[in-house]
């Protein structure tokens, strides 16, 4: 007959550990950390103590003693300094406490700063002055663009213009070739002056340009000028021919309107030029007789209009007989 198994001290459903090897794929127990050998922060706080001590006591510290009677001395008024607060602190560490005072462990020393820490920290002595500065370049900076700057580009563009466009629009205005070769030969001495960078000679080509193209698109008639209290004729004398005299008929330029229109005139005399709304033109002496008779019949000079200036054409079209070619012409009189 089977005997039955002796039961073990095991209670029923535990199972003791002894009952089973020990399995190779378990990890080793874990091992304790070792011990650091660590100074307690009562200590240093101590330390510091001390040495926050020893730096009240300013009299001590002052004494010319020798390193070892200055220490033996430091650490006997520290022990009755604690002796007297109750406080029980060990010699090592008043000891320790002096030593940290001599290498200055403790001691504080505060941020020097650096350029721009000092820059910061003293913004309000140059930070107006450098502010009202500024805004002053700045405003010099901006009046110079608005002033000079942009005035010059706008006057760049607008000869760019004149020499590009408008010249275009020119060529197919003017109806005779004296007149087209001359706009061109203006042209190409503008294009050569911005080339150059020769701007006032730029300048100057652009307003020739300007003035031809304004001639050029006037329309009007020329007429004589009768008006009560106004001369319609005057004769000059040369001031080297004594005996001889030039006559002219005073002249204005009418529109299509009725409008008087400024007419760029240059004058024989002293070759200056001028925008002006009347002007003389020499002629004949009989054409100028002739004239004198008209106006002294009745005060009215009955064929006042005494040419045509067509659109496209710089110089007016005389029905009547005239000194060169399109007239000479005075300014003054």
């Amino acid at each position: 007959m089977a005997k039955n198994p002796q039961p073990s001290n095991s209670q029923p459903g535990q199972v003791s550990l002894s009952d089973f090897g020990a399995r190779n794929d378990e990890p080793a127990p874990y091992e304790a950390a070792p011990k650091f050998n660590k100074r307690k922060l009562d200590d240093v706080m101590l330390a510091m103590d001390v040495v926050d001590t020893l730096r009240s006591d300013a009299v001590l510290l002052e004494q010319d003693l020798s390193a070892n009677e200055r220490e033996q001395q430091l650490v006997d008024r520290l022990k009755v300094i604690y002796k007297n607060q109750g406080i029980d602190v060990p010699e090592r560490i008043l000891r320790e406490g002096v030593k940290a005072l001599d290498e200055e462990r403790f001691a504080y020393e505060p941020y020097k700063g650096g350029f721009f820490s000092k820059i910061y920290i003293s913004r309000g002595r140059w930070g107006k002055p450098t502010i009202v500065a500024l805004g002053m370049i700045g405003f010099a900076v901006t009046a110079q663009y608005a002033l000079i700057e942009m005035p010059k580009k706008h006057e760049a563009k607008r000869i760019e213009q004149v020499l590009s466009a408008d010249v275009s629009d020119m060529l197919k205005l003017a109806q005779t070739p004296e007149v087209q070769s001359r706009i061109r030969t203006l042209q190409a001495d503008g294009q050569l002056a911005l080339k150059t960078k020769n701007t006032s000679e730029a300048k100057n080509i652009a307003e020739a340009l300007d003035n031809l193209n304004t001639d050029l698109n006037q329309n009007y008639i020329v007429r004589i000028v009768s008006r009560p209290g106004e001369s319609s004729g005057v004769f000059r004398i040369p001031p080297n021919s004594p005996e001889g005299r030039n006559y002219y008929l005073i002249v204005e330029g009418i529109d299509a309107r009725g409008n008087t229109v400024t007419v760029l005139v240059n004058s024989e005399e002293d070759q200056k030029s001028e925008r002006v709304k009347i002007w003389g033109v020499r002629v004949p002496l009989a054409v100028y007789q002739s004239v004198s008779a008209d106006k002294r019949d009745d005060q009215i000079i009955q064929n006042a209009v005494i040419g045509v200036k067509k659109r496209g054409f710089l110089k007016p079209d005389y029905k009547i007989e005239t000194i060169n070619t399109g007239g000479s012409r005075i300014l003054d009189w």
